[in-house]
């Protein structure tokens, strides 16, 4: 938290170059009373804030004086490597020291203007510096009662201003814009403070904040949203991954059953071995020269068909045609060819004269041939 406290400047004189030397009492122990919404506790009329002894004279808040610029009425912003050279018209030139309840300082000014303001009058230095306010009742030493004590001092800068509230002695805050509060004494009623809000939306719930807490809440929605974003392309870059790696696993696994439907079963071999031998058998049986050697099943029943009717009867016909006359003739060779023995004795035995009911006839001319026998062809020529 920001503070301010004020003392007058004195003792000052000119050096050779022109530059102003003075001494000067800035921060002081004891209880300094503060309008309650000024450090946080709004509920609060005034808040009774204790310095303590040991916390304005530590070795480490002394440290902190030692060439702390020196500036003109208090800046905005704190000051900083960054914006020293706008701001700063001189510096504490040596180190701190303990002086009663004082801290006493010595300090150069540099710049003309702020040297001629201190030569007119505007001769009171305000310390501007940070601590940390801690809250709860207590009791000073000396008895008086107070609601938070400041620990952990340090000193930002010293503002030389018009003047202070209380005197020309010690004061606090005059002229503090960020760096302080307003503070207020037993006779002074406190100012009214103007706060600007701003409204800003929440998960849909619109919320009234001060223009640091709106900062702070978008500064954090972006942040948030910047993370979503982020994982939202992560989540997507990885759901693609996954889609692309199962896309290609599917078209292995159905490569492999393509590959798994054409490989037969040894059943299913001895089956198709076996139907090519009773193609060949009966294709042998209607054709007996017809050559099977590297044909296809179909090519063996064309093959057979053109050697039982010709090429000019299947010309321009179809597959189908071609199957169905090879099945024809499947079917009239399963019937049995014509038995030319059978054929012959189907009807009895004849004689030559064609009597079959006479066999001495047949045994007559046997006997007629063998007595002319000796004559030999000469009967036959005569």
């Amino acid at each position: 938290m920001n503070f301010t406290d004020a003392v007058t400047v004195a003792g000052t004189r000119r050096t050779e170059d022109g530059y102003l030397i003075a001494e000067a009492k800035a921060v002081r122990t004891g209880i300094q009373l503060y309008l309650g919404d000024e450090v946080g506790n709004p509920d609060l009329r005034t808040v009774r804030v204790y310095r303590p002894a040991e916390e304005v004279f530590a070795d480490k808040s002394l440290q902190s004086f030692t060439h702390a610029p020196v500036t003109v009425n208090h800046p905005d912003e704190a000051v900083n490597a960054g914006n020293w050279k706008d701001l700063a018209v001189g510096e504490v030139s040596t180190a701190a020291k303990k002086d009663g309840d004082w801290v006493w300082l010595p300090l150069i000014l540099k710049d003309k203007d702020a040297i001629a303001s201190v030569e007119s009058g505007k001769r009171e230095l305000s310390a501007g510096y940070e601590c940390q306010l801690v809250w709860g009742d207590g009791v000073t030493p000396e008895g008086e009662a107070y609601d938070a004590k400041q620990t952990n001092i340090k000193i930002n800068h010293l503002a030389i201003v018009d003047r202070a509230r209380a005197g020309s002695q010690a004061r606090i805050g005059d002229g503090a814009g960020n760096w302080g509060v307003s503070p207020v004494t037993s006779d002074q009623k406190p100012k009214e403070k103007i706060m600007t809000l701003k409204t800003v939306t929440v998960d849909g719930i619109p919320v009234e904040v001060t223009d640091q807490g709106a900062i702070v809440i978008t500064t954090l929605q972006t942040r948030l949203a910047d993370a979503v974003a982020k994982l939202t392309a992560t989540e997507t870059a990885h759901q693609t991954a996954i889609a692309a790696k199962d896309a290609e696993i599917a078209k292995k696994d159905a490569a492999l059953d393509a590959a798994n439907a054409k490989v037969l079963s040894d059943a299913d071999l001895d089956k198709k071995v076996q139907a090519r031998a009773d193609l060949i058998a009966v294709a042998k049986t209607i054709a007996k020269d017809v050559k099977t050697e590297g044909l296809t099943d179909a090519g063996i029943r064309k093959a057979v068909v053109v050697a039982k009717i010709g090429d000019a009867a299947i010309a321009g016909k179809a597959d189908a045609y071609i199957d169905a006359r090879f099945d024809l003739l499947v079917e009239d060779a399963a019937k049995g060819a014509a038995d030319p023995f059978a054929t012959v004795v189907k009807g009895g035995l004849k004689t030559q004269d064609g009597n079959p009911n006479d066999p001495d006839a047949a045994y007559r001319q046997m006997m007629a041939r063998d007595a002319n026998a000796w004559m030999g062809n000469q009967k036959e020529n005569a």
